[in-house]
């Protein structure tokens, strides 16, 4: 099977029916809506005030799934309903890119295509759901990941963008900064590199660790750009776990005090309004 989409998206084969049982027509209707469907805003603004969107972004490597865990238990242990949800982690999607990923045939184009299509499920089937019942929603990677990772890989920065709209603005966005060869030897010191991770596939180089490091000031370069955007909340990653986490509970319960979107002191040109509407 072949999902035919116009000349600005990928052909995907599905090579058995099998293979894509349900994801398909969804994968379809996603293109579809995509190229139908033209609207002004990338990000829209929460009109809701107690729920609460808290966003994870980093490199590899940077410790953002340690925060996350701290801060869901600290939430939970003080009364909070929480609901995690995890890149590259929809029931339709995560089986399918994980088949492509270990056959490593995914080009830049499909990677991006799969990784928003994923994104946009798990949007409209968990995000805005425990959103709208007034949970709060710890994403571990946002929208921010696909579209670093598809700049990174060479694609357009606006065309990547068009895949994830429309999306809420997060209220919080955690950037987790780090230099890409201390996230590289963290990485090592547990597991080996994967080659998507690595961008072995735009690089080309054969060694993981030399192809990340190629590869990640790529990514670290288009975050910063997103976070001079979006006024992400920075945290040194190279500080103690728990330094880390007093940092980021004492932004939450600003963030409460407040009950509303977190402001930090803003780079040069930040403007809030116009960041909510690309």
């Amino acid at each position: 099977m072949i999902l035919k989409t116009n000349r600005d998206y990928p052909c995907i084969e599905l090579r058995e029916q099998r293979e894509f049982p349900v994801g398909r027509s969804y994968l379809y209707n996603f293109l579809r809506h995509q190229t139908e469907n033209p609207v002004s805003n990338i990000i829209v603004k929460s009109t809701n005030k107690t729920a609460w969107l808290i966003a994870f972004e980093g490199l590899d490597g940077a410790g953002k799934t340690t925060q996350r865990k701290l801060l869901k238990a600290w939430l939970e242990g003080i009364g909070q309903e929480v609901v995690v949800t995890k890149w590259n982690s929809s029931p339709l999607f995560k089986p399918l890119i994980k088949a492509r990923k270990a056959t490593r045939a995914l080009s830049p184009k499909e990677f991006a295509v799969l990784h928003a299509a994923d994104f946009r499920h798990r949007y409209d089937t968990v995000i805005e759901p425990s959103l709208r019942a007034g949970k709060i929603v710890l994403a571990d990677r946002y929208i921010f990941t696909g579209m670093a990772r598809d700049v990174a890989r060479g694609l357009d920065r606006d065309w990547s963008r068009n895949l994830y709209r429309p999306a809420r603005r997060p209220d919080v966005v955690f950037y987790f900064a780090i230099s890409p060869e201390i996230c590289a030897k963290r990485i090592a010191a547990g597991r080996q590199m994967k080659f998507y991770e690595a961008g072995q596939d735009v690089t080309n180089v054969s060694d993981p660790v030399e192809s990340y490091l190629r590869f990640a000031p790529k990514v670290l370069q288009e975050y910063e750009n997103l976070s001079r955007e979006f006024g992400f909340v920075p945290i040194d990653a190279e500080r103690p776990i728990y330094a880390q986490h007093r940092y980021i509970r004492d932004t939450c319960e600003r963030l409460t005090a407040e009950n509303r979107h977190y402001e930090p002191n803003r780079a040069p040109g930040f403007q809030p309004d116009a960041a909510a509407s690309l």
